[in-house]
């Protein structure tokens, strides 16, 4: 049987560059690669679109939809990276770790993969909706710290250019319109009737995010504890070794680092609180299991390799 033939759209952008690094050494896989002085060159990149099994989409939303409209070939399957096709019709978001996905993306052509704060913040609430403990109706807040790189090149430029500015030293909040573009996904995958209340972090350091949701015990259906929804995510993530629960005493000291996970492809669930409130918590590498860790996983199933062969767990 021959090879799956890949192509990277965007190899060069951050999340373009972290898949390759995931795939770059398989054997596998064949990796069709455009020439760099042609990467802008739409016709080239057709040619590529349509020569290979399976895309990658890393790109701006628009460059993605224009992208799709280049494929002509119905069996090249296609992993968009961008925000363009997360609620659209016909396409699979892949969050394999939920309910149903892991059986949709295996045999699906187009799969969205999920934005990093929208994944720490659907393994915390998609596992109460679908459990009834949590009203579709709950209007919810969400906090959330992310390193720079999960705010796109020219934040990157910013921290890492030889004019960085002492204001970057410290953490900076951002979408203060409270209109991030990962809320409509939040929502709709989830399964609320409105968006969260989200209020995102960037931080001066590259990698590494943590996604915080406070509930009051009483927002739950049913007599709640730490305790019992301790038990719930155990369940809901029971053989994953992607998603894990951290252990009740985590952490310790009171604190969660949210660069703790830089380079690994592996998300982690904490449940604090007390017996009036509780504090749930994502932790994860914005750029592993956020953004192409999760794209290759997904790249995995679809072709029918091991599901997490090439990832940093």
């Amino acid at each position: 049987m021959s090879k799956p033939k890949i192509y990277i759209d965007g190899q060069e952008g951050t999340t373009g560059l972290q898949i390759y690094d995931r795939l770059g050494s398989r054997e596998d896989i064949e990796l069709l690669l455009i020439d760099p002085d042609k990467r802008k060159d739409i016709g080239e990149r057709k040619t590529l679109l349509n020569a290979a099994d399976l895309v990658f989409l890393c790109l701006p939303d628009a460059a993605a939809v224009e992208a799709v409209s280049l494929i002509e070939h119905d069996s090249t399957r296609v992993i968009d990276c961008s925000t363009a096709h997360r609620v659209a019709p016909g396409w699979v978001y892949g969050f394999l770790e939920l309910t149903g996905q892991r059986e949709k993306v295996a045999s699906a052509q187009r799969v969205a993969n999920p934005g990093c704060y929208a994944t720490g913040f659907l393994a915390l609430v998609r596992p109460l909706v679908e459990q009834g403990l949590l009203s579709a109706g709950t209007k919810l807040t969400c906090h959330a710290l992310s390193g720079y790189t999960g705010a796109g090149k020219k934040a990157i430029a910013e921290y890492t250019g030889p004019d960085r500015q002492a204001e970057l030293d410290s953490p900076r909040h951002y979408a203060v319109t409270l209109a991030h573009k990962h809320l409509p996904e939040m929502a709709a995958v989830a399964g609320l009737d409105c968006p969260p209340l989200f209020t995102p972090m960037i931080c001066s350091y590259p990698q590494g995010m943590v996604v915080t949701v406070p509930l009051w015990l009483d927002q739950l259906k049913g007599t709640q504890s730490i305790e019992t929804l301790r038990e719930l995510y155990a369940g809901y993530y029971e053989g994953s070794s992607v998603v894990e629960l951290r252990p009740a005493d985590a952490p310790t000291c009171g604190f969660i680092g949210s660069n703790n996970l830089t380079g690994r492809d592996i998300l982690q669930i904490f449940v604090n609180g007390n017996d009036q409130a509780v504090m749930l918590s994502a932790r994860l590498d914005n750029l592993g299991k956020g953004a192409s860790g999760a794209a290759v996983q997904n790249m995995n199933l679809m072709l029918g390799f091991e599901e997490t062969k090439g990832l940093n767990l």
